[in-house]
């Protein structure tokens, strides 16, 4: 089975400008995912689309491959993650006919995310015969003590009335940290998606999945990175 990693980072980003270049215990927020992808043992290739010339450099210098900067068009605040996926696709399809089983994609913003984790997801693909591999946690709060106000009352944003509300029985959820997505690559041809078909969860902790999407985000990451690799 030949699993396709890919990496999508644009040069450009609305809330932090310049986000996957933003250094993060030392290193650009994109170097954490390039490094999970080279050490990982069961990717068959590892493929950057950007349309930055300092990202694709530090992919190369990483052990990714390069073989395209992504149009403008594509790189903007409007553009679609899965217009930029199926580009990388039909290009790879069309110009090497490299043509994966699956897509596992790789987001920037998961920092915290290993090598080990992307193995054990691509092993439970294969070994529960899944059409698509999830990576869950849990969320910070649970979506039952969530609330709007409408018309100056609070009401919840979930009816919790037929549940018990003692925090303790509350129904397990959990969230889509953005880690890890894998799917198979016909699907994704067919539904433009990484949700289709027979979906398998791939469970991880808190502290691995951190998303950075705001500046506190950024905080909370560098302060595990350093944590974890002793850098001061």
């Amino acid at each position: 089975m030949r699993v396709l990693g890919l990496i999508c980072a644009r040069g450009g980003s609305k809330g932090i400008p310049g986000k996957n270049l933003v250094s993060l215990a030392g290193q650009p927020l994109i170097t954490y995912s390039l490094e999970a992808a080279h050490e990982s043992k069961l990717l068959d290739r590892v493929v950057l689309s950007t349309d930055d010339e300092e990202i694709a450099s530090l992919g190369r210098k990483s052990g990714a491959e390069v073989p395209f900067l992504r149009p403008e068009e594509l790189a903007s605040d409007t553009a679609l993650l899965s217009d930029v996926v199926d580009h990388a696709i039909k290009w790879l399809a069309n110009n090497q006919d490299y043509r994966p089983d699956a897509i596992l994609l790789l987001q920037p913003t998961s920092p915290l995310r290993r090598a080990c984790h992307i193995d054990e997801s691509i092993h439970l693909f294969d070994t529960e015969n899944a059409d698509t591999v999830i990576s869950l946690s849990p969320p910070q709060e649970h979506p039952w003590d969530m609330v709007f106000f409408d018309d100056g009352k609070m009401k919840f944003a979930l009816d919790k009335s037929i549940e018990l509300t003692n925090r303790q029985s509350y129904r397990q959820f959990k969230y889509i940290n953005g880690a890890i997505y894998i799917t198979r690559s016909d699907l994704f041809a067919q539904n433009q998606n990484f949700f289709s078909g027979k979906i398998v969860p791939y469970h991880m902790d808190t502290i691995d999945s951190i998303d950075v999407d705001s500046e506190a985000d950024m905080m909370i990451a560098d302060c595990l990175l350093r944590l974890r690799t002793g850098t001061t």
